[in-house]
């Protein structure tokens, strides 16, 4: 899988844009704040739906305009698809593949896209809605599927806690439980899914990952993943057998801590309240890890991802982003990074400064000014 052509209309700071893009390694390069990474931004936007700079598709579209445009030709079992992604300041946001309208999620059917930043560094040291959202964007982009389950489990958490909040304000808890009732079983129908293809994947990524870190290191610091359960104190002392499945636990859970619930009006377990735990060396990375190891922790992640949907896909490599990544790392690991890509179909990087990026690579680069592209060259 590969892009062949961006178009951009009122993106970011992009007035009009056209880029063409071939396989194997392509460069960005611009300035600070010129665009490099709005373009790539618009790239992976097409592959999950969202940014990974914001949080809500107003900041996308240009200042003034009233929707921005996001047109993209992907090369993808040997046949040309047209993606088109229109956002819209007010109303809802329209999609065409192949000049045929469909709704914007089904883009996500035709692309996949995996992208490192350095924001990701905050996957190792943030909150853990960071590392909730990573997980939820991997298997959203192994299963199409997930990613309608994830957006339904948002509603039933907000619609079930809103409930808990108004029993709470008015103390009539008799008047809410059997409406309580059918969004218990909804979280845990839906919850468990997530769960389950969460514990899924931590258990596929694990050796990729583990394989990325040695390759760029060149050492093994044993990098191991997990999840911690928010129901885990909730059933610390009720002697669950090993054999319990996913769903009886969710529920055994949520009779453990009801009274909490319905005191303090909000729901307190289940998958939007886990986490992802990362180690190295047998402790955690958050905390412990040096900023070199960080980096590499969250490239080996990124790495493991594409080579697990590399593996599963019917659709060819997932096009690999690098996003103003190699300006943090030495010249030993800017090699090691190039050598672990080198055999994906596409791999788009940007940079600030040329002289930042590998020099042996027969790059087809594309040089970015004040949201235009404004010249072009391939090795």
């Amino acid at each position: 899988m590969r892009v062949t052509h961006l178009s951009l209309a009122d993106f970011r700071n992009y007035h009009s844009a056209e880029m063409r893009f071939r396989a194997g390694p392509n460069l960005i390069l611009g300035r600070n704040g010129q665009g490099k990474t709005n373009a790539v931004e618009a790239i992976a936007y097409l592959s999950g739906l969202s940014s990974h700079r914001v949080s809500s598709d107003q900041p996308l579209i240009r200042a003034g305009a009233e929707s921005g445009v996001i047109r993209m030709r992907v090369h993808r079992n040997e046949r040309e698809q047209l993606l088109e992604l229109q956002l819209n300041r007010t109303g809802p946001n329209r999609a065409q593949l192949n000049r045929n309208a469909v709704k914007p999620r089904e883009l996500t059917h035709y692309f996949t896209a995996v992208l490192f930043a350095p924001e990701d560094l905050a996957i190792v040291r943030g909150e853990p809605s960071v590392r909730r959202r990573f997980l939820d964007e991997a298997v959203a982009a192994r299963s199409a599927v997930l990613g309608g389950v994830l957006a339904d489990y948002d509603r039933v958490v907000r619609q079930r806690s809103a409930l808990l909040k108004t029993a709470r304000l008015t103390g009539n808890h008799e008047a809410v439980r059997a409406t309580l009732s059918v969004w218990d079983e909804r979280l845990v129908e839906l919850g468990s899914q997530i769960i389950n293809a969460r514990l899924a994947l931590v258990l596929d990524l694990e050796g990729p990952v583990r394989d990325a870190y040695r390759l760029l290191v060149d050492g093994d610091h044993r990098p191991t993943l997990g999840i911690q359960p928010s129901w885990a104190q909730a059933l610390a002392d009720a002697n669950v057998p090993r054999e319990t499945g996913t769903e009886e636990r969710f529920r055994m859970a949520l009779e453990a801590v009801a009274d909490q619930e319905r005191d303090r009006g909000m729901t307190l377990i289940g998958p939007h309240r886990d986490d992802l735990v990362l180690g190295l060396n047998g402790l955690p990375v958050k905390g412990y890890a040096s900023h070199g190891e960080s980096w590499s922790t969250v490239l080996a992640l990124r790495l493991g991802m594409a080579a697990v949907l590399k593996a599963e896909s019917p659709d060819g490599d997932p096009v690999l982003i690098l996003d103003d990544v190699f300006a943090e790392l030495d010249e030993l690991r800017r090699g090691r990074l190039m050598a672990a890509v080198g055999n994906y179909e596409q791999v788009i990087v940007t940079a600030a400064v040329e002289g930042d990026v590998p020099a042996n690579i027969p790059w087809h680069a594309l040089l970015v000014e004040d949201g235009a592209l404004v010249g072009e060259r391939s090795a």
